[in-house]
């Protein structure tokens, strides 16, 4: 992901003009954290923050808990972080943090003291005006509080602006839970305008039904009749049915931690998780992880349009071979900004000492993600280039002004 995050970076700033220097200075990472955690137990894990830019201000990326994190993958997530916040207009710089960790293996004790070692590792080099980490995957609101009374106990801070994604009684806002897959509907809703195609039924299959993909069904289905749900999965099955899936009763489903695999319905299909790429549907939404479409299966994919609401799920291969076939794909640095711009409103909350009504939250993410959408598909027009490389020229454009 790294590799490709860099391609990306170099391709549109050759398309600038830039010479390599000034490319080379945008792909820079300002500052490194790489450290060992180790618990009262005698377990030792690895931990990371990266703090790729805040050339337009504080660093803002999220805090994952995962054993697969690695330097590469928060160096890559922490790059694209910096380029998010610049395509939609967020006065934030780019930043990323991880701990190889399995969540599931700890106990609550465990991982709170897991949580506040981290902070006790970084506490001069974050804050509310430094960086604001915020949560990611395996972490949660619980994690962020502990993250939060931690940095307050070392620092004095009262703000609660050190971090974002907390629960609403600790300073956390209302609208962000929603906040990626709502975004993500904006997106695809914009895109259809753009096309000609927002009046039309569209057949919908969505890979990863977590946090992002259930929010992404359920906002999508209430706002938008128009929209079938006909295949969804998680990592044990794919569910079809080309009548439609329930995108509510399907999240109600999975937060019961049900497999799709033990799903039964009524004219509902139930194949291998991997059928989901396949599918010949409208849109096919990615929600999972990096990489989902790669050399291996970009082939088989039949879908007319890719929005990317996991970070990097189409390789650098996969998407230059998509590219060619025509295929539409909306950039993860625009598709899943909803998190961050929900985010960052959050922390301005915070700062002012306000707490706002979700209606409001929801009107100024819609603001933002209308206005990155306009921007990307005029930079797309002007200069006859896909929508991925857009992205990064308008991302770069904002960084170098």
């Amino acid at each position: 992901m790294l590799d490709t995050a860099r391609s990306l970076i170099t391709r549109a700033g050759q398309r600038l003009g830039l010479d390599q220097e000034t490319i080379n200075k945008l792909i820079e990472i300002d500052k490194e954290h790489a450290f060992e955690i180790q618990l009262d137990d005698g377990q030792m894990f690895d931990a990371y923050r990266i703090q790729h830019s805040n050339r337009r201000g504080p660093y803002k990326g999220g805090i994952r808990f995962h054993p697969n994190v690695d330097l590469d993958e928060v160096r890559a997530l922490a790059t694209l972080m910096s380029f998010k916040t610049a395509a939609v207009g967020l006065p934030l710089g780019g930043g990323k943090g991880g701990i190889s960790v399995d969540p599931k293996k700890l106990s609550d004790q465990q991982l709170e003291e897991l949580s506040r070692k981290y902070v006790r590792h970084l506490q001069t080099n974050i804050g509310p005006d430094k960086d604001v980490p915020a949560p990611d995957v395996n972490t949660n609101p619980q994690i962020i509080d502990w993250m939060v009374d931690e940095y307050e106990q070392l620092t004095g801070d009262k703000t609660k602006a050190s971090f974002t994604g907390k629960s609403l009684d600790r300073g956390g806002s209302l609208g962000r839970d929603s906040a990626t897959g709502r975004g993500g509907v904006i997106a695809l809703q914009e895109l259809l305008k753009y096309l000609g195609l927002d009046k039309q039924p569209i057949r919908i299959a969505i890979q990863g039904f977590g946090n992002v993909g259930s929010f992404f069904a359920t906002v999508g289905a209430n706002e938008h009749p128009n929209w079938k749900l006909v295949a969804v999965s998680d990592s044990a099955a794919t569910l079809v049915s080309e009548d439609g899936l329930n995108a509510d009763d399907l999240a109600k489903y999975k937060l019961k931690r049900k497999s799709f695999a033990d799903y039964q319905a009524d004219g509902v299909e139930v194949l291998a998780a991997t059928e989901i790429i396949s599918r010949d549907v409208d849109v096919l939404v990615l929600a999972a992880l990096e990489d989902a479409i790669n050399e291996n299966n970009a082939r088989v994919v039949n879908a007319k349009i890719i929005l990317e609401l996991a970070n990097g799920p189409v390789s650098e291969t996969a998407f230059d071979y998509l590219n060619e076939k025509n295929t539409v794909i909306v950039p993860d640095i625009i598709a899943n900004s909803g998190g961050v711009i929900v985010s960052y409103l959050e922390w301005v909350q915070n700062k002012n000492g306000q707490h706002w009504p979700e209606d409001r939250v929801n009107r100024e993410l819609t603001n933002y993600m209308v206005k990155a959408c306009d921007a990307l598909f005029k930079t797309a027009d002007a200069k006859n280039v896909s929508l991925k490389e857009a992205a990064f020229i308008n991302a770069i454009q904002n960084l170098l002004k």
